[in-house]
């Protein structure tokens, strides 16, 4: 008999066997004790055998109960990527058993030996690919299974396996893919089959690790049919087909190479049936390895995926890297491109270029003015060195001005690889439900007027009694902390902060920009109908940098308030940036801060200054700043210390910047309004943090705002970047790009985060009285809790796109993503995107017009929706209602949606009767609505799974009027 282990100790236990086999373990294992699951099928809690954990185990995984038996857990918080589950179980038959492990919907079968007793207990591991934060986890004694064991707990930890052999069996395996062993041969436990024509779609994902951008990935495989057969490789959203040819039997065995690009560290790696496939093999293993055969430089970034302006554009030059180069014309053309530094410091950029004759171009950094590099001319590709200074995590580097050369590729010393979807960001966020505490956990939920429906991850913790805590552990030092509270309405109170068992700091949490009432615009009173708006954000410098490992603790220690709850923490590393050289200070002009006066005309003065100078640059020393009204800008940069260091603040529902002119920079630096209410729609009487009036050839970067009317507002411009910015808590939306002064085209927003925006947040609008928005795209950014409407929305327009982002936690009469001819949009043209996005619990109930909204919504409103309109590659998750919704009574007449995974629909499951009286649930909540809508649409590769609510269906098509074209693929609906 074993001697019952507690959890810490079985945690050990596990972690050293892992560690015993050679493979790093990368956290902790969270436990689920089986008794705790959910059980079904006959499957129920017993005691009757020792050495169990916890307070019992499952059993009823007899004969009597086959393909019915089943225990379920719901994974919160897990690791995105590779994930080790490990089955502690008893099996006294005296022989092997098997039973079926389901990993969101994929399948396969475990084997468990015999253990020397019913006491007796032992464990199996399996490597599984899991989303980010919930997963369905289930062991099921399936109709093929032989059943009769006992199961004790399931454990999941997250781990990289290292790159090589990586045997296809122990994938995640969907669409119909399944382990199989009839054929002689392979390697491992079996290999996988069912990529058959029934089951197009099938696939098996992995999540391995690589050491190195460029690597080679081998497929050993058998094809009995006779002919070659092709399948698809996808390596972290990017896909191949890779052909195999025919081998002499079922039982023969071989490999098939093909080269792709890698991330260093967890890399997602699917081998699918594909909708141009012709599929029918049986895969064995896979093994990935670095491609030493051509070696690229450290930190090679592709420009031509850079944001091009000025009539810069791409080219297809022999000899080029990636999918092309970009030609630079001459003045004004210019290409930027993101990068991720591991570390402050002095970094070497190799640009490889080719030019005809000799020349120079001149490099930006951040967008300062950095060296004028020397081009040699001639045929062929060349490379050209210089240095320069990178900040820790995001900066941008760019190249203008260069007359007849193209550049191709740049080699950054220090870097790392970009997130693959959402900004990537240098603050690590703390769930405050998933932490330590001594308050209460909100129950989830969805229902707009309630805390938790605007609460990251539709929870909180609330601390009522004078005492209580939240606390976490860092996992990254940290010396600036960002806390996400809510007071009772009318309230300030201290929340203070420890590290360790010091006291460091207290935050201070106010309601003055939260608690409003009443239907939009949201003017009524206190105690008002629809209570909303729960939530703002408090921040803090701590007084050192605390290491990994540190204990933060956010108490109530007051009564100052009736409670606080804590929705999140953001913590990183901060620290303030130095003047460029030649750039004005505004202190010269006046402008000082921390003295309490108006320090609008001493910023103005210096701007004027930084006109006739060769830098044409303003600085702001770290400080605090009073911003009373609007200062304008053009052809100027206007730079901080950081957002953390530089503090410019509104007053009167005032103040903030006007780009008026071509070719200006706003950099580096915090805007805190004081808006506390929402502008009527006829009677707008607040600022914009940033309004771009006529901003072609213009930057926006690393720039922080808060309690705006609206982040940015862009009216007109032909090149527009921004990248970095924070936008929290505006009044409006969080960035709008329109027509109003005239054509604007090609802007593009990419690695900003936006959270709690009073609309949409970010929107691309060609209202129908002004100039359309064409050719723009919001790339990798991250969206979350938009207090009304749309996480990210494209209004009528031209060749426009939504992708590569992160979008969550929608929370009243909007979606994740809209595409709309609403708002007196213009018509669309062109090809209209929405792509590469994963969609986390969105989609809300409209109170107003009593309907639900999907995580996707493509709505026919004003006119019908004619040009071409593709959704791809897509995740959707959670999403509270529909998971697509196409509506209303109009026609979209050219949609395209290809591998689009709808994974749970109808997460809101909270029933009840709105302000209206209207019961409301998630009956009714399909994994896509065609709601009174016509036209026509091709779809391939949509998947439908985990469907709730009463009525709810894969496809829910009214009176049948949208043709639906069936492709490839599809499955659910």
């Amino acid at each position: 008999m074993l001697k019952k282990l507690p959890a810490t100790a079985m945690v050990a236990v596990l972690a050293a066997a892992l560690m015993a086999s050679g493979t790093t373990v990368s956290a902790a294992p969270t436990v689920h004790q089986a008794e705790s699951a959910a059980l079904s099928g006959g499957a129920r809690t017993e005691t009757e055998h020792a050495g169990y954990t916890g307070s019992g185990y499952v059993g009823g995984f007899t004969d009597a109960n086959r393909g019915a038996a089943a225990l379920t857990v719901t994974t919160s918080g897990s690791a995105a990527g590779a994930n080790r589950l490990v089955l502690r179980y008893a099996n006294g038959t005296g022989g092997a058993r098997t039973v079926t492990l389901a990993v969101n919907g994929g399948t396969r079968q475990l084997s468990l030996p015999a253990t020397a007793g019913w006491a007796s207990w032992g464990t199996v591991s399996q490597d599984v690919t899991l989303n980010a934060g919930a997963n369905t986890l289930a062991v099921r004694y399936g109709t093929n299974d032989n059943g009769n064991v006992n199961l004790d707990s399931l454990s999941v930890e997250p781990v990289a396996p290292a790159a090589g052999v990586v045997e296809a069996e122990s994938g995640t395996l969907s669409g119909g893919a399944r382990t199989e062993s009839e054929h002689a041969g392979h390697t491992g436990s079996g290999y996988v089959g069912g990529f058959v024509d029934a089951n197009r779609g099938a696939a098996a994902t992995f999540g391995i690790s690589s050491t190195a951008t460029k690597a080679s990935l081998t497929l050993r495989y058998a094809n009995g049919t006779g002919s070659p057969r092709s399948m698809s490789v996808t390596v972290n959203g990017a896909a191949q087909q890779v052909s195999l040819p025919a081998t002499a039997s079922w039982s023969e065995w071989t490999t098939a190479s093909v080269a792709v690009t890698t991330v260093v560290g967890s890399n997602t790696i699917a081998i699918s049936f594909g909708a141009n496939d012709n599929g029918n093999v049986n895969l064995d293993s896979v093994a990935l390895a670095p491609d030493t055969t051509t070696p690229t430089p450290e930190g090679t970034t592709e420009l031509e995926s850079g944001f091009l302006d000025g009539g810069a554009v791409t080219t297809s030059t022999a000899g080029a890297t990636g999918t092309g180069a970009v030609s630079l014309p001459g003045a004004g053309a210019r290409v930027i491109r993101t990068i991720n530094q591991t570390a402050a410091g002095t970094a070497t950029i190799t640009l490889r270029y080719t030019a005809s004759a000799n020349g120079t171009v001149t490099s930006y950094v951040n967008g300062v003015k950095g060296a004028q590099l020397s081009l040699t001319g001639g045929s062929g590709w060349r490379t050209v060195t210089h240095t320069a200074a990178l900040r820790a995590g995001l900066n941008i580097v760019g190249y203008q001005n260069a007359a007849g050369a193209q550049v191709d590729n740049m080699a950054v010393t220090g870097s790392a690889a970009l997130d693959a979807r959402g900004a990537t960001v240098p603050f690590t966020t703390y769930e405050a439900e998933a932490a330590t505490t001594t308050g209460t956990r909100l129950t989830a939920g969805r229902k707009y007027t309630t805390d938790v429906a605007e609460a990251s991850g539709r929870s909180a913790v609330k601390l009522t009694g004078t005492g209580q805590h939240v606390q976490i552990t860092l996992t990254k030092p940290a010396n600036a902390l960002t806390v996400r509270a809510s007071v009772p309405d009318g309230t300030t109170a201290p929340l203070a902060v420890y590290a360790g068992s010091t006291k460091v700091a207290d935050l201070q949490l106010t309601s003055k920009y939260s608690w409003m009432y009443g239907a939009y615009p949201f003017a009524e009173g206190p105690g008002g109908v629809r209570p909303h708006r729960y939530f703002d954000d408090a921040r803090v410098l701590l007084p050192q940098t605390y290491p990994a490992g540190t204990v933060i603790r956010l108490a109530k220690d007051t009564s100052a308030s009736a409670y606080i709850t804590v929705d999140l923490l953001d913590a990183e590393v901060t620290t303030a940036t130095t003047a460029p050289a030649g750039y004005v200070d505004v202190r010269t002009h006046g402008a000082n801060p921390g003295d309490g006066a108006d320090d609008s005309a001493g910023i103005r003065a210096a701007v004027a200054a930084a006109q006739g100078t060769a830098a044409k640059g303003v600085w702001l020393p770290a400080g605090s700043y009073n911003l009373n009204s609007i200062v304008n800008v053009s052809g100027v940069d206007v730079r901080g210390a950081g957002i953390w260091h530089t503090v410019l603040n509104g007053a009167g529902r005032r103040g903030g910047f006007a780009i008026t002119g071509a070719g200006s920079t706003i950099a580096d630096l915090a805007f805190d309004g004081d808006v506390t209410t929402r502008d009527p729609d006829d009677a707008p009487n607040s600022d914009s943090f940033v309004e771009v009036e006529s901003g072609s050839g213009s930057t926006v970067f690393n720039v922080a705002t808060n309690h705006a009317k609206t982040g940015l507002w862009l009216k007109q411009a032909d090149g527009f970047y921004a990248a970095g910015l924070r936008v929290r808590n505006t009044m409006a939306d969080g960035l709008n790009v329109n027509g109003n002064n005239g054509p604007t085209n090609n802007v593009r927003v990419e690695q900003s985060t936006f959270r709690n925006t009073g609309d949409d947040g970010m929107a691309m609008w060609s209202w129908n009285p002004k100039s359309a928005v064409s050719r723009s795209v919001f790339a990798f950014n991250t969206i979350s809790l938009p207090i009304l409407a749309n996480g990210a929305a494209i209004y009528g327009g031209t060749d426009n796109r939504i992708e590569d982002s992160l979008i969550s936690d929608t929370v009243f009469n909007g979606a994740g993503a809209m595409v709309s001819s609403w708002h007196d949009a213009k018509p669309f043209g062109g090809t209209t995107a929405v792509q590469r996005t994963t969609f986390t619990r969105t989609g809300t109930r409209n109170w107003d017009w009593d309907t639900h909204t999907g995580a996707v919504w493509l709505f026919a409103e004003k006119s019908d929706i004619t040009g071409a309109l593709v959704v791809r590659d897509l995740d959707i998750t959670d999403s509270s209602y529909h998971g697509m919704l196409f509506s209303w009574n109009k026609a979209i007449t050219n949609v395209t949606a290809d591998n689009v995974k709808i994974n749970g629909t109808g997460g809101a499951t909270d029933a009840f009767t709105d302000d209206k009286g209207v019961a409301v649930s998630n009956a009714g909540s399909h994994g896509m609505h065609f709601n009174l809508v016509t036209g026509t649409g091709r779809f391939d590769r949509v998947t439908v799974t985990g469907v709730k609510g009463t009525g709810s269906q894969g496809m829910a098509n009214d009176q049948n009027r949208f043709t639906v074209q069936r492709g490839t693929g599809n499955s659910g609906w």
